[in-house]
């Protein structure tokens, strides 16, 4: 049995945009609807989620059938949430705030099988299809794709270093937690974020990367992909549900 090829990392290498939509309702039935929607890509949050290792895995089953390729957050930059993490077969995770060049090697490292990295060894996993795929523990680190966050001004300040750092295929502008980074929190449409969002695209594709972002404003989205980005997610599970929901009532209870 092959691996399975990491479509979405090929894509971000071609430079082709990749539209995604963010699931934190840590539910496989909502994962698996989102997943046959026409998106290239979900976010399975456990960052911010009540998203632990069962929870994810039936939400990896639910979306197995589905066009979007599952993308997970671990809680942390943290070789044991990630080690896990990937054992459940995902390709792609995304490594929340990453501050330094340092911090971006250690998570390059925690997704990788030595000797180039540190990723323990299960030789059953889901990700090897329990075994039967030939050789995964050789091919493995050449699918892998691996994203960063940065989401505070300390971390822009090294915007450059991370990004550049071998085996780091993609980095994820933070815009909320930019926001309260520039003191103006719940705001990440003030300018001097904005301006902060569109430099970053910049420097991150000069360095030869794809830069992603999250919102959920068309408008916003749409300067975003006109800025450079290449994975956005253009939608929340949660927003989708409250605001679909809240309309539904006050058109019949006024």
């Amino acid at each position: 049995m092959e691996l399975q090829h990491n479509e979405f990392k090929a894509a971000l290498a071609a430079g082709k945009l990749q539209i995604g939509i963010w699931s934190s309702l840590c539910s496989n039935i909502g994962a698996e609807i989102l997943s046959d929607s026409g998106f290239d890509w979900i976010l399975l949050d456990t960052e911010h989620s009540p998203n632990e290792v069962p929870d994810l895995l039936r939400q990896l089953q639910a979306v197995q059938r589905g066009g979007a390729a599952p993308i997970v957050r671990p809680a942390w930059n943290d070789m044991v949430l990630i080690k896990r993490v990937l054992d459940l077969g995902p390709q792609t995770v995304l490594v929340p705030y990453v501050q330094t060049r340092d911090e971006a090697v250690a998570a390059v490292a925690a997704t990788r099988y030595p000797p180039k990295g540190v990723r323990g060894v299960a030789g059953g996993a889901r990700a090897s299809r329990y075994g039967r795929v030939t050789d995964y523990l050789k091919k493995a680190d050449a699918e892998i794709c691996l994203l960063v966050q940065v989401e505070t001004r300390a971390s822009l300040e090294r915007l450059e270093e991370i990004a550049s750092v071998e085996g780091v295929d993609g980095v994820f502008i933070g815009p909320s937690d930019l926001s309260a980074s520039f003191g103006v929190i719940g705001q990440p449409g003030h300018p001097a974020v904005q301006e902060a969002i569109r430099n970053a695209a910049a420097l991150i594709r000069k360095c030869g990367k794809a830069p992603g972002i999250l919102t959920t404003n068309e408008d916003e989205a749409r300067r975003y992909i006109e800025w450079g980005y290449l994975f956005v997610a253009v939608g929340v599970d949660t927003g989708l549900l409250l605001r679909s929901a809240d309309a539904l009532a006050r058109r019949f209870k006024g």
